[in-house]
């Protein structure tokens, strides 16, 4: 279907790269008026040069910055909250340094961006947010991802809450749980291993289709979520994995 978001205004977070940076340029080529938000002012420089998006220079650890952000926006149809970051490592390995800046980035900004959009969305009675978490720590447990599969289970909570709160509002709220993905980030993590190659040949081999999910497929769930077409779909955790928990 052509032009499902046509005139939707989306802001999408973490949009530099990755899922966030193919969900921007899917939802552009689906008509929607689209904020790009992310930290790196480069990449966000190069999306908008393709896409014709407006962006804006943000970290969303950054309380005071997201709350201003948040609450001069606006009227928003839709909000996709995809900044994360990923620790390596089991408990007894991570800090409470890592823990703390994790939770920040991957669950409190979602928590202040919807406490800001949230309420304009009941006013017009509208609105569908959706938040990309992981197949890890809601799905399956993985090995040496203590700290992250703990702030992804949280997202998926924090979304149903959401939706349970405010179905009654017009407001739906999905999370889109991945399975392994290419993109940047995960390249960046596999380099930083001993052996690429072989960190690489082991992620692919736990996939029964045989390769990494692309950023585009994603964008592709991420798209329908946000679009009118899901109207009957609220309060759910949407696992994208290529088959690897099944």
């Amino acid at each position: 279907m052509a032009d499902r978001l046509l005139e939707k205004r989306i802001v999408v977070t973490g949009a530099a790269q990755g899922i966030g940076r193919a969900a921007v340029e899917r939802c552009c080529e689906e008509g929607a008026r689209v904020i790009a938000v992310d930290r790196q002012q480069a990449g966000l420089q190069t999306l908008a040069a393709a896409t014709g998006c407006d962006v804006v220079v943000l970290d969303v650890a950054d309380r005071f910055a997201t709350e201003r952000f948040a609450s001069s926006l606006g009227a928003v149809d839709g909000l996709l909250c995809g900044a994360g970051v990923v620790p390596v490592g089991n408990i007894l390995e991570s800090t409470e340094e890592e823990w703390a800046t994790s939770f920040d980035v991957n669950v409190t900004s979602i928590y202040r961006l919807v406490r800001g959009i949230l309420p304009g969305m009941v006013a017009r009675r509208h609105g569908s947010i959706v938040t990309v978490a992981s197949v890890a720590g809601c799905i399956t447990a993985v090995a040496d991802r203590s700290v992250y599969a703990a702030t992804k289970a949280a997202v998926v909570g924090l979304t149903k809450s959401v939706a349970k709160d405010f179905i009654g509002c017009g407001i739906r709220a999905n999370a889109i749980c991945p399975g392994t993905i290419e993109s940047p980030s995960l390249i960046e993590r596999m380099r930083a291993t001993a052996d690429y190659d072989a960190t690489r040949a082991q992620f692919i081999s736990r996939q029964p289709l045989g390769r990494f999910g692309r950023a585009r497929e994603v964008a592709d769930l991420a798209v329908y979520l946000l679009a009118d077409e899901s109207a009957f779909t609220t309060g759910q955790a949407h696992v994208i994995d290529g088959g690897w928990t099944m």
